[in-house]
Formats: C-alpha cells, structure tokens, sequence
C-alpha cells in the first residue's frame, strides 16, 4: 500500500518518539543516521547555516529549485537556520543541547571544540547527552586531522580494491556506501548509548565513527585471511572468491546472478542445466572441491544460461529452488509488485506541492514500525518555533533575524 505524505503531519510516533536528536552534521553520513532515527520517532531538529543550508538540498537532479535526494534524506525532520560560526548561534545550539537527548555532527574533529561545544562542556550542562561524531578517521590518531569522504573511507577500508574487473582500475560503487555505512555503525551506537543510559542508569557519552573503519568492520575475511596465510584478497568481478558457484552469467537478453552454493541447492542447480556429471561428482560435494573446479562450474552455468532468457532462467531455478535473480535497475524497482507489496515504495507530497516516489523504511517493526511523519522542510522552516519552544519571545527572535544569527 503506499502513503501519501502530509506535510503539515507531526504527530510523534515509534518506538523512539519522546528522544529529541539535535543534526549538526551535513551532506551524508550524520544526516542518513538523523533520518533513520527519525523514521523511528524522534524528534529531528537540524541545523543549517543561514543561506544554503545543507549542500544536500542542491545534490544531483533538482525539482522545484531542490534536489529530490533532499526529499527522502530530510523527511522526519524540523530546519533551524542558525550560524554556528556567530557566538549567539553557539550559545543558542548550547541551549538547545541542554533538553536534547542525542547530537549528531559529521564535521572536521575539533570543530565543534572550537565553538565551545566539546564534549565535556556539553556533558557539563547535559550529562545524559549521547554524542554521535562521524569523521574521515576518527577524533583520534595520526590521521585525524586530514579531510576524509565516503570514497576515501572505501579505498583506505579496503573495498575498493576488491572492485572491478581483475587487472582493471578498481571502481566505486556507484551510491556512498561508505557514508551510509558509517551512519548505520553510528546509529547502532546512539541507540546502544541510549540503551545504556535508560536501562543500566548510565550518563551519556561519545560514540567516535570513521569511515574507514565503518567499512573496514563489513570485509568479512580479508584480515585472518593475511594474518593466517599472507593472502591478499584480489578483484574477482562478479564472482564471490572462495564461494562457489556464485556469479552473474550470460542469458540472451542480458545478465542473471545465480547463487547455487549450498551443498543441495549446487545438485538442484546442475541438474536443472542438465550437467548431473557435475552435481554427482564427489568432489563436487563440498564448497573446497567446487572452489577448486570453480572455472569449470561457471562455465557450464553460462553455456546454459546463454541459451536462454532471463525470464526463463529465473522461472527455472526458481522451480529447482536455486537463489537467482536479475540485475534490477530503478525501473524495474518501481514496477516490482514485490517492492509494492511490502510498502518500499512510497508516495511523499513535498512542501513544494508536488508528488514523488521514495524508497520505504527499513527495517519492518511489526509493533512500532517506522513512518514518514512529514515532508522535508525548506531552509528554516522550523526556526520560529524551536526558538520560541526554547522561550525567546517574538521580539527576540526577530532581533536575532536583524543580526543575521537566524533565517
């Protein structure tokens, strides 16, 4: 079913409604972890520099003067338009932090120390506060000083060598999945953080997240691979090394992935190709033994598949009950009845009155599941009434717009 958004909603639900999550950071990495703690209830109040805001809101393809990424990166969450880099912004941001349960930055280490808002000033006038810091490297070591971005966080964590083609520049993954990565380590620990405070009477505290290591924490076996046996892991494609058959094959109208690793499930996929020398050959029983004749395995999958469609592929490894599937693009995402069934794709009514299609919530709480309270808002539209729920009066607040603190 899908949803079409209002954007005047702000009802607070979800398990999380009731934290109230201040978002300094910009672009990626600390506004994804924002968005996903949104979704689930909190209260979102970002801040943005008077003027442009988050270079977000001008990112790829735009729509009504803002980037449609804006709409699904935002949604959930209230703009304060306020300059960090004047003293009563800082003091106005400190005030706010006082009643705040979680603060989210993404800047250079050492940012927020220079606008008096370090971690033990913020604990000296908030103690529960859960500090959520994403960085390049880390607050910490040699490297903590250099500017760092997703890519950067990839190459250094080690995925990017392993993509591409053996022998070939390796190439990045076409989403930030380096940033988003760091959000989601980040959001584990604002809710482990706030587990803490809540349930072992914990304060609050400083959850530091590199990017680098976010990723570096996803490469599964690379490290007691080398350790173990000094093997680097190279580039394989599209093929999953060490695993096999695991692969993208040819059909006569493009690709398919087919998984058949699985002891029983490799005999069902053979014998589905008509190569039933294979599924029975005992030392083909095992994942060593079809790691070793892996070539010769991949080959007969493609003889098969090149000879047919990917429908008819798919049609019958799906009756043989082998993982396969096809390489869907954003097209055959929104046409998906799948996708649909399961609410991943949502109708959202920007604040600019026009309808747009959104990725949906993950992950599914059949309780308290996650839901798009409102729309993304434009650059300040919240200022107002945060700073009077902070208890500045009409004139102050107009004062503060006067001077240029506030938009």
């Amino acid at each position: 079913m899908q949803e079409t958004v209002n954007p005047l909603a702000g009802l607070q639900e979800g398990a999380l409604r009731g934290v109230r999550v201040v978002e300094m950071g910009q672009l990626i990495a600390g506004p994804f972890a924002g968005k996903t703690l949104g979704e689930f209830g909190a209260e979102v109040i970002k801040i943005e520099a008077p003027g442009a805001g988050d270079p977000l809101r001008n990112w790829r393809l735009i729509k009504e003067g803002t980037s449609v990424w804006w709409q699904v990166q935002s949604r959930n969450k209230k703009s304060v338009a306020l300059d960090l880099r004047q003293p009563q912004g800082q003091d106005l941001a400190r005030q706010l932090l006082q009643e705040a349960d979680v603060l989210i930055e993404n800047f250079r280490p050492g940012t927020l120390e220079g606008w008096g808002m370090s971690p033990d000033e913020l604990h000296a006038i908030n103690p529960g506060l859960v500090i959520l810091r994403i960085s390049g490297y880390g607050q910490t070591g040699p490297y903590r000083d250099l500017p760092g971005f997703g890519v950067v966080g990839e190459a250094m964590g080690g995925l990017r060598y392993l993509t591409g083609e053996p022998g070939r520049v390796p190439v990045r993954v076409g989403v930030s999945i380096g940033d988003t990565l760091a959000a989601l380590h980040g959001t584990i620990g604002v809710l482990t953080a706030l587990y803490h405070r809540k349930v072992n009477g914990g304060k609050g505290q400083v959850i530091d997240v590199a990017l680098h290591e976010a990723v570096f924490n996803v490469m599964e076996s690379l490290i007691p691979e080398y350790s173990a046996f000094g093997a680097v892991r190279e580039a394989a494609g599209s093929a999953l090394p060490g695993i096999a058959p695991s692969n993208a094959y040819p059909c006569a109208d493009g690709w398919v992935l087919v998984a058949g690793n699985g002891d029983s499930i490799f005999k069902r996929l053979m014998q589905t190709i008509g190569r039933d020398d294979l599924g029975n050959a005992p030392d083909l029983a095992n994942n060593a033994g079809r790691v070793a004749r892996v070539a010769e395995i991949d080959a007969a999958i493609g003889a098969w598949t090149q000879t047919q469609t990917i429908t008819t592929v798919l049609e019958a490894l799906a009756a043989a009950r082998v993982p396969a599937g096809r390489v869907y693009t954003a097209k055959d995402i929104c046409e998906d009845p799948h996708y649909r069934a399961r609410d991943m794709i949502l109708t959202q009514t920007t604040r600019d009155g026009y309808s747009v299609e959104v990725p949906g919530i993950v992950p599914k709480l059949s309780a308290t599941p996650g839901t798009i309270r409102s729309s993304a808002p434009k650059l300040g539209d919240d200022t107002d009434a945060v700073l009077a729920g902070m208890g500045l009066s009409a004139a102050q607040i107009a004062q503060l717009r006067t001077q240029g603190v506030i938009q």
